[in-house]
């Protein structure tokens, strides 16, 4: 089967059904698998770089009413440790992240029911008002479901709203898997999965591009992380508006699934890493998670489909929180860069306007 994978990818032709779950799986050798992987990445992107972007994550609120298994950040109204920033304080954070050469933030939050839309039309548009040309990456489909059921618009007017506030386009995070009943079991009070891609499709309908993620490690089928390839993929071929692609696993420390199901390792990240990268042709950027698994295999994952480090990650709080504590800056992320053999290269939000480090 190797063979007929290699032969599709040097003909840039699309893997069938059969071949994808077949990279998916464990019988592929996992450094064959690798070689295929950066062997497509070359053929898309220049060899010898690496991107990354230097931005923030802010999260804006703990609050959350979707009690999902593996979130160890989030905490219900009203509970004694539950906060939420103010937009001065929020503006505080952007101020530090352009002191500290960002371009951009990357804005998301818990569900929280008691916040007025208002208090989100006003954040966008005090960012806007002070740092004009920071891109602001905020709000993740699950955020838009929830502001489309609390405030009783369809997502296409939230979304709209947004817009004319001053956002620039939409993380895909909240995806996890997008298949039932995995998803059901691990996080039944937020969005379905076709709820998230039907957000997706609406936000590229009316301008706004988006990245594509997946989390695995929750005891879900390979059929079960094909199908969500494939509906990403679907939708790619659709729209054409996702920029990027980010899979990373579980990681189960101070949540309900601690002890419960045991983490996967780097080969099993590195293994989805490269299978994406063969399955997901129509998407251009494939992203590191370092945050996740730590700068050195983060490394490694550029020989396995990966072009772009991601961000330095100024700030990161829900992550961080399930016991995934890896920190880094720009100087060490461009020295991992560098030691894995690339030139790495500053990029904005987009992956437009490329600025070489």
């Amino acid at each position: 089967m190797i063979s007929v994978i290699r032969k599709k990818v040097r003909n840039r032709e699309r893997l069938n059904t059969s071949e994808a779950r077949w990279v998916l799986s464990e019988e592929p050798d996992i450094w064959e698998l690798g070689k295929l992987a950066h062997e497509m990445r070359c053929m898309i992107h220049p060899p010898d770089r690496v991107t990354y972007q230097v931005d923030r994550n802010i999260n804006y609120t703990n609050v959350c009413i979707s009690q999902c298994s593996f979130c160890a950040f989030s905490r219900p109204p009203g509970h004694p440790e539950s906060w939420t920033l103010s937009v001065d304080e929020i503006i505080q954070k952007v101020s530090e992240t352009v002191d500290a050469g960002g371009d951009g933030i990357l804005l998301q939050g818990g569900h929280n029911p008691d916040l007025p839309f208002n208090y989100y039309t006003d954040v966008l548009k005090a960012i806007r008002a002070r740092f004009p040309l920071i891109h602001i990456h905020a709000f993740s489909p699950p955020e838009i479901v929830e502001f489309s059921k609390l405030y009783r618009k369809s997502a296409e007017q939230i979304m709209g709203k947004l817009i004319e506030a001053g956002l620039d386009s939409l993380p895909g995070g909240g995806a996890e898997i997008l298949i039932e009943p995995t998803r059901k079991k691990i996080c039944r009070k937020k969005c379905s999965g076709q709820e998230w891609l039907v957000t997706c499709r609406t936000a590229h309908k009316i301008g706004l591009k988006t990245t594509a993620t997946m989390v695995i490690g929750f005891g879900e089928s390979v059929d079960e992380r094909l199908q969500h390839l494939l509906w990403i993929q679907d939708l790619q071929d659709e729209t054409d508006g996702f920029t990027a692609f980010i899979p990373w696993t579980l990681q189960p420390a101070n949540t309900s699934l601690e002890g419960k199901i045991e983490p996967l390792g780097g080969i099993e990240y590195l293994r989805l890493q490269a299978a994406a990268r063969l399955i997901l042709d129509n998407i251009p950027h494939h992203q590191v998670s370092w945050i996740t698994q730590g700068l050195r295999v983060g490394s490694v994952a550029l020989r396995f489909g990966a072009d772009d480090f991601s961000s330095t990650m100024m700030e990161e709080n829900v992550v961080s929180a399930a016991g995934a504590s890896y920190k880094s800056n720009e100087a060490e992320v461009k020295r991992v860069i560098e030691a894995a053999g690339f030139k790495p290269v500053k990029r904005l939000s987009l992956y437009q306007n490329i600025l070489h480090a």
